[in-house]
């Protein structure tokens, strides 16, 4: 650790610089696959940095590489840089400059923090033992996101081992969370359209009633969970949305629905998918209806290595911000970071930023804010990762 000292000092003493990055970058913000000047803003941060940079990766992607002056492994940290489409609510002076995008999830705070870490360890490159490579991926909000993009584009070539946080607004600052095996679920869509017969709705007994189908199957689907799948498998099945505009008086021809399933394993997963097939098939055969359905596989479930989860919790306990480290339970949301661990051995963690007040607001809200001393502690938290990082025998 004492090696490290003076390189989480030089962080602290860039604190405000870190500050200053993500709250321009949050004036400007560009959503998934558009990330035009964003992209342009991180590569030119490098121009008087010694890396070497390559853009356009599997895109929009930037990878900054620093070889130390002594061997050793290469470690990789990735940050994300894509906003929301989203009207901001916060009133902050550093709000939004672009009607109906937002970063409303962090991505502003983690591009900051990755990038003030480069600055800091060009300084200390006689320091480092090995390689590190700095990853800013573009599109992480959308399927099929730019992680995989960017692995095919080689970003993971020659890396041993990637680290990557996310600043959480909902967790205590201070705060470090992170678990060996499954952190965050697979995220799939589900689309589905329900075709029946419309008519008045004075006459029911001639129509094939759209909405009655589609709130039975709705009603049915929940019991996918609660009574198909093992209760020790962890799932969800969502239907977020459910259109069938109609005048009060007309009996809906067609219904449309939209929704999510989230799970951690495999076989859960193409259960739930298959199951819920069945359902469907079952109301509308009694209810004389059709149905068309689409199951879109997004994102894997995000599996950390255990090693590398380890690592993390034994580094962030070392760091004086730092108050509170722990193993936490998985969460049901999505992350592309799951391709990079399926390709090589790393963790994702969790770095507490709620801000001060009485109200949280939650990630993807347009009144979402953080604190921004969080960045502080996860530059540190990557950063003594990185530099201390041993491969697993």
């Amino acid at each position: 650790m004492l090696k490290y000292e003076q390189v989480l000092v030089d962080l602290a003493t860039h604190f405000t610089e870190m500050v200053d990055i993500r709250r321009y970058l949050h004036q400007y913000p560009e959503v998934s696959y558009n990330e035009i000047k964003t992209a342009h803003y991180i590569a030119n941060y490098y121009k008087d940095l010694p890396y070497e940079v390559r853009t356009e990766v599997g895109g929009r992607g930037i990878v900054a590489i620093l070889k130390g002056d002594k061997p050793g492994p290469t470690v990789a940290l990735r940050a994300d840089f894509d906003a929301l489409a989203i009207e901001e609510q916060t009133g902050l002076p550093f709000a939004s400059k672009v009607p109906g995008v937002m970063h409303a999830c962090g991505h502003d705070a983690h591009t900051a923090t990755l990038l003030v870490i480069a600055r800091v360890l060009a300084k200390h490159q006689s320091l480092i033992e090995g390689t590190i490579v700095l990853i800013h991926q573009f599109a992480e909000e959308i399927s099929p996101g730019g992680a995989i993009a960017m692995i095919e584009d080689g970003c993971l070539e020659g890396v041993d081992a990637i680290f990557g946080t996310h600043i959480w607004a909902t967790e205590e600052l201070g705060h470090i969370r992170t678990k060996a095996g499954p952190i965050m679920a697979a995220a799939d869509g589900i689309d589905i359209i329900i075709q029946g017969r419309g008519g008045h709705g004075s006459e029911p007994h001639l129509t094939k009633d759209a909405v009655l189908t589609a709130a039975q199957f709705i009603t049915n689907a929940q019991q996918i969970v609660s009574r198909r799948i093992n209760p020790l498998h962890p799932a969800v099945v969502s239907i977020g949305n459910i259109v069938a505009e109609n005048p009060f008086n007309v009996i809906a021809d067609c219904a449309v629905l939209s929704g999510t399933v989230r799970t951690f394993d495999e076989d859960t997963r193409q259960q739930i998918k298959a199951e819920i097939d069945k359902v469907l098939y079952g109301v509308c055969a009694m209810t004389e209806a059709t149905y068309r359905y689409t199951y879109t596989e997004g994102y894997p479930a995000l599996v950390n290595h255990e090693h590398e989860a380890t690592h993390i919790l034994q580094v962030a306990a070392l760091i004086d911000e730092v108050t509170n480290v722990s193993v936490c339970e998985p969460y049901m949301s999505g992350e592309d970071f799951a391709y990079y661990t399926q390709h090589i051995p790393g963790a994702y963690f969790f770095t507490g930023a709620k801000p001060l007040g009485d109200t949280t607001y939650p990630h993807h809200h347009p009144k979402f804010d953080i604190d921004e001393r969080a960045m502080l502690i996860a530059a540190k938290t990557l950063c003594l990762a990185a530099l201390t990082y041993e491969p697993a025998n």
